[in-house]
């Protein structure tokens, strides 16, 4: 966040007029003392006219070397980026890297049919997903549905029509999901789809 403001050379005051959050809050953020809500975050990406994952990323260095391959990220559900919607919890982890390649997704599934779920969604790119816990009911455009357990994993053509919903049986399931693109825009792809 005082990445965003100095960018823009503004003071708390006028970025909170531009935000419509309160200054006192953008300073607690600004301090490590408070982390801002989904919609709060969605708020302030609409308002000050900046991607949703330009929030989570480090500050750019001005440098425009070519990409270093040696990043990495320590991922964990504490430090993850937490969306909430009527069908799942999905939760981002390594947010910290920009332009990422692959985002890795925890989620928690609570849907239990294709009509509780609605309209399948579709997004560019791959994704395989990994059944942590339970088991779910994979629905796509093109095929029937289809049961993955826990150990096992579907790899599918995200831009097909898709839906994963708890299997017979199960009240929730946990899937570790990795989504690729060579769109550097996925995260922002992604977190569209959740509003």
């Amino acid at each position: 966040m005082r990445e965003i403001r100095s960018r823009n050379g503004w003071t708390l005051k006028e970025m909170s007029e531009k935000s419509g959050i309160p200054v006192s809050t953008l300073s607690k953020v600004e301090h490590n003392r408070l982390t801002l809500s989904y919609d709060k975050l969605q708020q302030l990406s609409q308002r000050l006219n900046i991607r949703m994952s330009d929030l989570f990323a480090e500050e750019e260095t001005a440098d425009k070397s070519p990409r270093v391959t040696g990043r990495r990220s320590i991922g964990n559900l504490d430090n993850a980026v937490r969306v909430t919607t009527d069908n799942y919890d999905y939760f981002y982890l390594c947010t910290d890297l920009r332009q990422k390649r692959m985002i890795p997704i925890v989620t928690r599934i609570r849907a239990q049919s294709a009509k509780e779920f609605g309209d399948l969604v579709r997004h560019n790119g791959e994704e395989f997903i990994y059944v942590i816990e339970g088991g779910i009911e994979v629905h796509s455009e093109f095929y029937d549905p289809v049961r993955v357990n826990a150990g096992e994993g579907i790899y599918l053509d995200s831009s097909m029509g898709h839906a994963y919903v708890t299997a017979e049986g199960c009240d929730e399931a946990v899937v570790l999901g990795v989504c690729s693109s060579e769109d550097d825009g996925l995260m922002d792809s992604l977190l569209n789809l959740h509003g």
